[in-house]
C-alpha cells in the first residue's frame, strides 16, 4: 500500500461529494434538522438534555452508512471500481482512501451538529464539549466503515438502504436509547454487549452527564475502534470489483 494511491482515491471521492449536492445537504444539514426537531418537540422539558447528546451521534451514524454503501455500490455497478482495480491500486487503498473522504466529512458533520445542538438547540453537556465532538466524528466513521462492509453484499442501490433495518435498526434498539441494556432480557443485553453502537450511547451518556467522563470512556472508545478496524478489514476482503 502507498500513501499516493490512498490520498489520491481520497481526493477523487471529496471532489464527487462536492459535486453532489444533495449529498452535501445529507450529511450536513439533515443530522441539524433532525436535532432541531428534537428540540423542538420537547422544549421546556429535561428529555432533550437527556437523549439529545446521544442522538446527536446516532443521527451521523445513520445518514453515513446509508450514504457510504451506496456511493461505494454505485461505483460498482458503473464499472468504476472495476476500472479502478486493473491499475496498480489495492483493494486495501481504495477503502482507506473511502474512510479518510468520509472521515473528513464526519469531522465536518460532527462539528456542524454538535454546534448547532449546544449553540442553537440548547443541548446542556456536562463534560468537554471537544469530546462530544470526537464521539460524533467517531459514530459517522463507524457507520462508514460498516456501510462500506454492506455494499460488499448488496447488488443493487435499493439493496444496500435495504440492509439498513439489520445493520442500523437492531443496534437503535438494543443500544440503551429506549431501555436501559441492563433491564433488557438477558439475552437481548447480551448480543447489546457485542454491538458497537450501545458502547457510543454509553460514551455520550458518560460525556453529557459527567463533568469529568474519562474512567467510562476507555472501553467503548476502544470497543469502536476495534468496530472500525475490524469492519474496513472486512470490507476490503469483501469488496468485489463488479456487480454479478
Amino acid at each position: 500500500m502507498t500513501a499516493g494511491r490512498t490520498l489520491a482515491t481520497t481526493g477523487r471521492i471529496l471532489r464527487q461529494i462536492r459535486a453532489d449536492k444533495r449529498t452535501v445537504a445529507l450529511l450536513l444539514v439533515v443530522p441539524c434538522v433532525l436535532i432541531g426537531l428534537l428540540a423542538w418537540m420537547y422544549i421546556d422539558t429535561p428529555v432533550f438534555d437527556r437523549v439529545g447528546g446521544i442522538l446527536v451521534g446516532v443521527f451521523p451514524f445513520v445518514v453515513m452508512f446509508v450514504v457510504t454503501s451506496v456511493t461505494t455500490l454505485r461505483e460498482r455497478t458503473s464499472g468504476t471500481l472495476e476500472r479502478l482495480l486493473t491499475t496498480p491500486l489495492e483493494k486495501g487503498e481504495l477503502i482507506l482512501g473511502y474512510a479518510l473522504a468520509f472521515g473528513l466529512m464526519a469531522l465536518l458533520q460532527g462539528l456542524i451538529a454538535t454546534g448547532f445542538a449546544i449553540w442553537v438547540a440548547g443541548l446542556d453537556v456536562a463534560g468537554p464539549t471537544w469530546v462530544l465532538v470526537a464521539l460524533v466524528v467517531l459514530s459517522a466513521v463507524l457507520g462508514t466503515a460498516l456501510g462500506l462492509l454492506a455494499s460488499g453484499f448488496a447488488r443493487t442501490e435499493f439493496q444496500a438502504v435495504q440492509f439498513m433495518p439489520a445493520f442500523i435498526l437492531p443496534q437503535f434498539l438494543l443500544c440503551g436509547l429506549l431501555v436501559p441494556r441492563e433491564h433488557l432480557p438477558t439475552v437481548l443485553e447480551r448480543i447489546s454487549d457485542v454491538l458497537p453502537l450501545s458502547y457510543l450511547v454509553d460514551a455520550a451518556v458518560a460525556v453529557t452527564g459527567q463533568a469529568d467522563p474519562w474512567g467510562d470512556l476507555w472501553l467503548p472508545l476502544g470497543v469502536t475502534i476495534g468496530w472500525i478496524a475490524l469492519s474496513l478489514v472486512l470490507g476490503a476482503l469483501t469488496l468485489r470489483r463488479e456487480t454479478p
